[in-house]
């Protein structure tokens, strides 16, 4: 008989999520006793199904959806309104983690999680960096890439690339404009009209 509930804490220690089909290799059992198992364990909270044959372990310290992200686009960074955030450019809180991917768009959600994924050709997947984490790491957009990632996929879907509100006071402007010579004309030239306020209200407000 194996213990479930002192597997998944054992498990805990090196990862933070469990595969049906790993596991199923590894203790010999079909995958749908696993399954069965482990939703068991997902009535008692330490585990959560996330879908596509992945289980969030709960009890592994400090593991959340940016650990995660990663396991279901392989080639994707965060960026868009979560790097916004973080970096203080815009102070809007999204409902879910924003992530730019080579791969299919998406979104994953679960009761705890909710993560988007917006397409990006391989050309603009760049300008991002590497976070290491106690369970591994996961890309991360700069500032300046993340900027450029919200108005270029605004356009792409016929939305209006608001930036009005954006803080750009700290990043990196030479940075910013060398990006956007990568971007298309209209995310170049929007670029060039946030700066060009930006730089007008700071010269008003020094009058």
């Amino acid at each position: 008989m194996i213990d479930w509930a002192k597997l998944v804490a054992e498990r805990a220690k090196s990862s933070g999520v469990l595969f049906l089909p790993e596991l199923s290799r590894e203790l010999k059992l079909s995958e749908h006793v696993v399954r069965k198992a482990l939703v068991r364990q997902e009535q008692r909270g330490i585990v959560e199904h996330l879908g596509n044959k992945i289980f969030w372990n709960r009890l592994a310290e400090g593991f959340n959806e940016r650990d995660l992200f990663r396991y279901f686009r392989s080639n994707a960074y965060l960026s868009l309104a979560s790097v916004l955030r973080d970096s203080g450019i815009s102070t809007q809180t999204p409902v879910s983690l924003t992530c730019v991917t080579t791969e299919h768009k998406g979104r994953i959600d679960s009761k705890s999680l909710s993560i988007t994924y917006h397409h990006i050709s391989p050309k603009l997947f760049w300008g991002f960096h590497e976070k290491r984490t106690l369970y591994g790491s996961y890309k991360v957009a700069e500032p300046e890439k993340a900027i450029l990632d919200w108005i270029y996929l605004a356009r792409q879907r016929g939305l209006p690339a608001a930036t009005d509100e954006f803080d750009v006071s700290q990043i990196d402007r030479g940075k910013l404009l060398d990006y956007s010579a990568k971007y298309p004309k209209p995310v170049r030239q929007q670029i060039t009209e946030l700066l060009a306020d930006f730089a007008a209200g700071r010269a008003g407000s020094l009058t």
